[in-house]
């Protein structure tokens, strides 16, 4: 019959195709938009990059250039009053539920000529997906009607809210307001789910705010990112090459000197290096210290140790005293939270030659294995033995 459309498909399968189409689509966010274009992560055969520019003009009317300036912005000014879709700023339901209206907002023009550089600007891109924006969803919405006859209907309806309900929604909202941590990076960006399947991989946001122009956004054993499947099997094909997906750094068992590529190694990979500070040191001395706490400090265990690795920049005024409590009580919790942030000072204090900075991290370590502290002490001889190359 002719209300089915030209496939004449059962339930099942339009379901099956809707979920597809849905998820070439968010494909084509993450792959081509996000990693290749806003961060150049991924360098993707130009032939696959324009069929992913052409479906995204059928299923979303996004232009390159919009999409790309407002992701750059997003990163430049994350968590300001500028970011353009922070719930930090903003609040959730606002983002979470106008999260397309906020883009359509951004896209001005001072925005598109500052973060837009190095986007799509040939004849395809002037004369038809630019100037007829529109035009791409109108065609989408013809060929559902003639494939899924009036299923296509809801078919393309769902098309329409898939990615400014998960991209633009999901990921811009709850991957800054709720989840898991595994770095702490200066903003609010949270992994929502280790299972990067439903939106690309796009899932793991605090990873990708962490290491922004890395091609692979899963860090932990566990982690899950589909796109970076999609990445290797376009490899393969040699449609697609990533340009990098980890720090340079490499753990040498054995190496005990501090030299200069130690420095540029852990300054390299000082996220994980302050994750590791974390685990090593912060938490094995606090399980230690738990039992000489006071009765006011020692109920409110879990909050302080959140808080002694917790970027100070999101630390809310509350919260620096309820840490500041902890510490005058305790210096010995003192002593390993300054350590921390006297070690973040390498790679966060600018104009610092690398002698200097070699100079520091000897101090730093010398300071360590003093301390008396064992956890610390096991620490600094940690961080010797990392390098700029593998060991032979």
């Amino acid at each position: 019959m002719w209300y089915n459309g030209l496939l004449d498909l059962s339930v099942m399968q339009l379901v099956l195709v809707a979920l597809g189409l849905t998820h070439i689509t968010i494909i084509s966010v993450t792959l081509y938009l996000h990693r290749h274009s806003a961060h150049n992560s991924l360098d993707l055969n130009p032939v696959l990059a324009h069929f992913f520019r052409f479906w995204l003009w059928l299923t979303t009317a996004t232009n390159t250039k919009q999409w790309t300036a407002i992701h750059r912005k997003h990163h430049a000014k994350c968590e300001t009053e500028d970011d353009p879709h922070s719930p930090v700023v903003l609040g959730i339901r606002k983002v979470l539920f106008q999260g397309a209206e906020l883009y359509d907002e951004a896209g001005t023009e001072e925005t598109l000529q500052r973060f837009g550089q190095r986007t799509p600007e040939d004849w395809i891109e002037r004369n038809l997906y630019s100037r007829y924006k529109m035009l791409g969803i109108q065609l989408m919405a013809v060929l559902d009607l003639l494939l899924f006859g009036v299923n296509g209907i809801w078919i393309w309806a769902v098309q329409m809210m898939w990615i400014p309900v998960w991209a633009a929604g999901v990921v811009n909202g709850i991957g800054h307001f709720m989840g898991y941590r595994n770095f702490e990076c200066s903003d609010n960006a949270r992994n929502i789910s280790p299972l990067g399947l439903l939106i690309g991989g796009e899932e793991l946001h605090n990873n990708h705010h962490t290491y922004p122009n890395s091609s692979k956004l899963s860090r932990r054993w566990y982690e899950i990112d589909i796109g970076w499947g999609y990445i290797r099997l376009f490899q393969l094909f040699g449609l697609a090459k990533p340009k990098g997906y980890r720090p340079i750094a490499h753990y040498v068992p054995g190496k005990q000197e501090v030299d200069v590529e130690t420095v540029q190694a852990i300054a390299n990979n000082r996220f994980d290096i302050m994750r590791q500070y974390r685990k090593r040191v912060m938490e094995p001395v606090l399980r230690q210290q738990k039992s000489l706490m006071d009765d006011e400090i020692r109920p409110r265990y879990r909050k302080i140790k959140r808080l002694l690795s917790r970027e100070i920049t999101l630390i809310k005024p509350s919260e620096q005293a309820h840490l500041e409590s902890a510490l005058e009580s305790n210096m010995v919790l003192r002593q390993i939270y300054e350590k921390s942030h006297e070690l973040q000072e390498l790679w966060r204090r600018r104009g610092l030659k690398p002698q200097e900075k070699l100079h520091a991290l000897m101090e730093w370590c010398r300071e360590a294995e003093a301390s008396g502290i064992r956890y610390l002490e096991e620490f600094a001889d940690h961080l010797r033995a990392y390098s700029l190359r593998p060991s032979s």
